[in-house]
């Protein structure tokens, strides 16, 4: 693995922009190698130059950062996707998180935040607040009824009844220390269990596992009066 994490940075407002690059400039291990202001020159930009991390928008011109987002999960499965949302309750943001994005930040985030979240990122992890992803998902994610139902993700029959119930932990907003105290196992062992969950699922990280939970019905939202 390079010690350098190369960003490509994808907004289609120039200020936006200059600014998340201004903010790792500084940072030793980050180069920003390209800028792109829609998703067609971010896929094209991620062929071209192969970045580790990409900060992607989400509303963007041409192609949207959506859909770009998708385009490179399936042709760059080496390259990792931050959404860009303006606010953390975007229905737009689980879309990106269907189509392979790792997380999301928010365009206000801190110098420090924007560099561990991609330090995160990069270690292939889902930078998002455990208990903030489920908010988010919960609020646009519901399990269809019987007449439309979506497939049961292959794999799901297959888990044990600890993958289970590490799944139901993980949708409910816990994160792996939590887990592992409800458990009353280790940390090490909380991974190696998620690891054989995610892999049943074909999830790549926490957040579509989060989502798969909610749309198979495993865990359903509480909706506030």
């Amino acid at each position: 693995m390079s010690a350098t994490v190369k960003v490509l940075i994808a907004d289609d407002q120039p200020l936006v922009r200059r600014g998340l690059a201004l903010m790792l400039a500084p940072e030793p291990g980050f180069l920003v190698v390209a800028e792109a202001a829609d998703g067609a020159e971010a896929v094209r930009l991620a062929h071209e130059h192969r970045p580790d991390v990409v900060i992607m928008d989400i509303r963007m011109p041409v192609l949207d950062g959506i859909a770009a987002t998708g385009r490179l999960t399936a042709e760059l499965p080496g390259c990792r996707v931050l959404a860009l949302s303006t606010f953390d309750m975007d229905e737009h943001v689980v879309g990106a998180l269907r189509a392979g994005a790792c997380g999301f930040l928010p365009k206000d985030i801190s110098p420090e935040d924007l560099v561990a979240a991609l330090h995160v990122v990069r270690e292939g992890e889902a930078i998002l607040a455990p208990r903030l992803l489920t908010r988010l998902i919960s609020t646009h994610v519901t399990a269809p009824d019987h007449r439309t139902a979506r497939p049961v993700p292959p794999g799901t029959e297959g888990l044990t009844p600890r993958e289970r119930e590490v799944w139901r932990l993980i949708a409910g907003g816990s994160d792996n220390t939590e887990i592992a105290d409800r458990l009353g196992v280790s940390a090490s062992t909380v991974k190696n269990h998620i690891t054989g969950l995610f892999a049943k699922l074909r999830v790549r990280d926490r957040a579509q596992a989060v989502i798969a939970a909610y749309e198979t019905g495993l865990v359903t939202a509480r909706r506030e009066a």
